[in-house]
């Protein structure tokens, strides 16, 4: 009876969470799935986003989260590799650094947004920029990402680190050709749960990204992401209501893509053997 009930439990949870996903992309399509089309994601939005598409809102979103994820995902890979295998010598400052990075994902993202207009944007000159934008969103993500892949890493069975020594394997090989594709569920979870959170963040790019709607030309360049293109849809502009909800499916479909893009890549590099010597 116990193992029954604890059984339909779990089933239950799970239910309940297909049934929350269903209920918002089905109320998201019934109410904005009509103005979606080819020309819908080509075309240059007008009349304060209540008419034309949202092409140069994509190419920002897209621009802002490419810049995140190759500055966060190398730095966030490298410091968990470093925690997780080099730290041993070096407890002090692991203890450190884990405790920072502990407070950091606690930190409001609008803490982050006037962090990255005040260094990024002002001392370092990039204004409201895409750039600016995407180290901000890197800097966010930074703490989930690392603390994510230390503990796949951390979680690798000893009996491996045992072998690779016996074999005389250099530590470096050792990560790459073994830990690394070992600990892939925990790699793709860090880079899901970043891709995640930076492409729903809203308040960080306010400060940072700013608010222009036009194509951006460069990564210099002003741009509004789909996100804060939502919010100024569902906000500030009257009758913007279905363009919201049309553009929150896209954004919806963007996550969607990157997460099996993340996936399928972290498949390709860590899943089959492992970077190549």
């Amino acid at each position: 009876m116990a193992e029954r009930l604890f059984s339909a439990i779990v089933w239950s949870c799970a239910i309940l969470i297909m049934a929350i996903m269903i209920w918002l992309v089905s109320g998201l399509m019934v109410k904005g799935l009509e103005p979606i089309s080819w020309s819908f994601l080509i075309s240059e939005t007008s009349n304060a986003g209540r008419d034309g598409g949202i092409a140069p809102i994509l190419t920002s979103t897209l621009l802002i989260l490419l810049v995140t994820l190759v500055i966060a995902v190398p730095i966030g890979l490298g410091t968990a590799i470093w925690l997780a295998e080099f730290a041993q010598d070096h407890q002090t400052w692991a203890h450190y650094i884990r405790l920072t990075l502990d407070v950091l994902a606690g930190v409001p993202s609008i803490v982050f947004g006037l962090f990255g207009y005040a260094f990024f944007g002002l001392f370092l000159g990039l204004g409201f920029s895409i750039l600016s934008g995407g180290l901000t969103l890197a800097c966010m993500i930074l703490p989930v990402l690392v603390r994510t892949c230390e503990i796949g890493l951390r979680q690798v069975d000893p009996h491996l680190h045992l072998g690779a020594a016996a074999l005389g394997l250099s530590k470096t090989k050792s990560i790459l050709h073994i830990f690394l594709p070992v600990a892939m569920p925990a790699v793709t979870a860090g880079v899901v749960l970043g891709i995640g959170r930076a492409t729903a963040e809203t308040a960080a790019l306010i400060f940072t990204s700013g608010y222009v709607d036009r194509m951006p030309e460069s990564l210099l360049d002003s741009g509004r992401a789909l996100s804060v293109h939502i919010y100024e849809l569902s906000m500030n502009v009257t009758g913007g209501d279905v363009m919201a909800n049309a553009s929150a499916l896209i954004l919806l479909l963007v996550i969607i893509i990157f997460n099996l893009l993340a996936y399928g890549l972290t498949e390709h590099w860590f899943g089959k053997g492992g970077f190549h010597a």
